[in-house]
């Protein structure tokens, strides 16, 4: 008995692990489908189409594609570097509020930020009402801004919502800098006001090379406010040349094209964070304390940090507000934007609980084998951050058509009845959509949980009998229920929020918040949009607080989509 009790118990524990395994496989499997049949698809023969497309639809295309990131990008590290150094750096009155206001704008979708501002700012928006009443000016003929329009109004639109991404990872990092590098600069000579440029920002460079790639791929990701903004970028080329030109090859193409752009930003931050381990054995001292602002100077540095929040949250804010109470009095709530409010959330939560269980099996399968085949499927399954939702889209519909297809017929064959678009019809591609977009996410957070799980507990629970699923019940879920409601909250908004893929993969007839919103606001009804996007933006808060109270950006991803 005695030798037969240990061989059960290994069959046990190897079986489990492969279960895990095998789940994590089929994550990664998923994930990099749509990669695969985006370059089969752009390879295909498409006669004239790739000339077309290389001669007059890519290079306008990548030309505003690449000076919106070039501009988003110092815009964002300007904005989220200063922000982080005055709040880390200083004390002053009001400095515990900005510390997590300046994080508001993450609650704003890009394309939320647009039609916002293209109301606010228009010739007839209250701004230039204002500006004209003050300088003596009856009509926009008179006097009017520049139209926002532009490559300029897209660029500042992008920045003042994206800078969050700069501002979390910067600020953790001058949060950890050590006192005694500041100390020995002064002690040699540095004058106070060099210290930032000559000490923090060096040691800092790579927190900033993350967050700016992380808003970088957020730039790359939207649709909605660069065709508000009339900007002809590679992701709304995509949707162009699919939607409006049916011409599913040339959107590949185009797809691909940003595909090299995902790749150049990947090789842009691995580069500027070879010097990571040299910064972070520069941590380990004790953490820089602040200098103290009183008067004009601390006011000062209020205005300051105050000025990213007025411009990428609370102007856009107040405006949807007064705008939705407007429409709440005037026509009450719309039957439609309840459909849709119920769409989204019913929607999102699937898809939260399906990317929930994938990411718990990817990463207990890491924790389980700790190989490096393992390792290589974490890393594929969690590739579908990384890839912008329109492409990603592509990428889905064409396997997925495929499957409808070949199944309605197959039924018609052998039952006579007909199947119909089963996946695309029933939202089950969106769903597919959203899990290979968020899974690193929700893998990354529960990853961070699991590691703070000695492995101890592991060995105790296989001494006791337990297979790798009977640990993961009594153990490992429970003591990692924190972790895994924290992801869960993270993926359930981003689903919420998410337009491109949304807008390209869902059902006939189905709406969701952010489809009515840009529906609304393509056709110029921005009252009726406003109501469906103040409710995205109050939904968001919620991931907000909670980064405000972690102090970090999603549990563990701040990485792991760059693999």
């Amino acid at each position: 008995m005695a030798a037969v009790l240990p061989a059960q118990a290994s069959r046990r524990r190897h079986g489990g692990s492969r279960v895990w395994v095998g789940l994590a496989m089929l994550a990664a499997t998923l994930a990099v489908i749509p990669v695969l049949t985006i370059a089969l698809t752009a390879m295909s023969d498409t006669g004239t189409l790739w000339s077309h497309v290389i001669a007059y639809v890519l290079p306008q295309a990548v030309q505003n594609t690449a000076i919106l990131l070039i501009g988003t990008g110092l815009i964002a590290t300007f904005v989220g570097t200063g922000a982080a150094w005055i709040v880390s750096a200083y004390d002053f009155r009001g400095r515990g509020i900005l510390e997590w206001a300046l994080l508001l704008p993450l609650a704003v979708p890009t394309y939320i930020m647009a039609y916002a501002y293209l109301d606010v700012l228009s010739p007839l928006g209250p701004v230039q009402g204002v500006i004209r009443a003050v300088l003596g000016y009856d009509s926009p003929r008179d006097f009017r801004l520049p139209d926002i329009r532009s490559m300029w109004g897209a660029i500042l639109i992008f920045g003042f919502v994206l800078y969050p991404y700069v501002y979390l990872t910067t600020r953790a990092m001058f949060l950890t800098q050590a006192a005694n590098l500041v100390e020995v600069s002064r002690t040699l000579g540095v004058r106070r006001s060099a210290v930032f440029w000559r000490v923090a920002l060096p040691l800092a460079r790579p927190a900033i090379a993350v967050g700016v790639s992380l808003a970088l791929m957020e730039a790359l990701n939207d649709v909605g406010a660069a065709q508000f903004l009339g900007i002809r970028t590679l992701t709304a080329s995509v949707y162009t040349t699919w939607i409006i030109r049916t011409d599913l090859p040339g959107a590949a193409q185009i797809a691909m094209a940003m595909l090299v752009f995902v790749v150049m930003l990947i090789v842009i931050e691995r580069w500027a964070r070879r010097d990571q381990r040299f910064a972070h054995s520069a941590q380990r001292a004790r953490p820089m304390v602040p200098r103290r602002l009183a008067g004009a100077q601390g006011l000062l540095a209020f205005a300051l940090g105050a000025l990213p929040i007025v411009i990428g949250f609370l102007g856009p804010a107040l405006y949807l507000f007064f705008e939705a109470i407007k429409r709440i009095e005037f026509a009450g709530v719309s039957p439609y934007l309840i459909r849709a409010t119920i769409n989204t959330v019913s929607l999102s939560a699937i898809a939260t609980l399906v990317v929930l269980f994938m990411g718990f099996a990817v990463s207990y399968a890491a924790r389980l084998r700790s190989d490096r085949l393992t390792a290589a499927m974490a890393r594929v399954a969690t590739l579908g951050y990384a890839v912008p939702g329109t492409v990603l889209a592509i990428g889905i519909l064409i396997p997925v058509a495929f499957f409808d297809r070949t199944l309605d017929h197959a039924m018609r064959e052998w039952f006579g009845l007909s199947t119909g678009l089963l996946l695309l019809g029933s939202g089950a591609a969106l769903v597919y959509a959203y899990s290979a977009r968020f899974l690193a996410i929700a893998s990354g957070g529960i990853e961070a949980g699991l590691s703070r799980i000695p492995l101890s507990y592991d060995h105790a629970a296989r001494t006791l009998g337990q297979s790798a699923t009977g640990a993961l019940v009594k153990v490992h879920l429970p003591l990692s229920r924190a972790a895994l409601t924290a992801a869960g909250l993270l993926v359930f908004v981003d689903c919420m929020k998410e337009l491109p893929a949304t807008l390209l993969l869902r059902p006939l007839n189905f709406e969701s918040l952010s489809t009515l919103l840009y529906g609304e606001a393509a056709r110029g009804t921005y009252e009726d949009a406003a109501l469906a996007a103040l409710i995205i933006i109050v939904i968001g808060i919620l991931p907000v607080i909670l980064l405000a109270r972690t102090g970090r950006i999603a549990p563990g991803t701040e990485n792991n989509h760059m693999a």
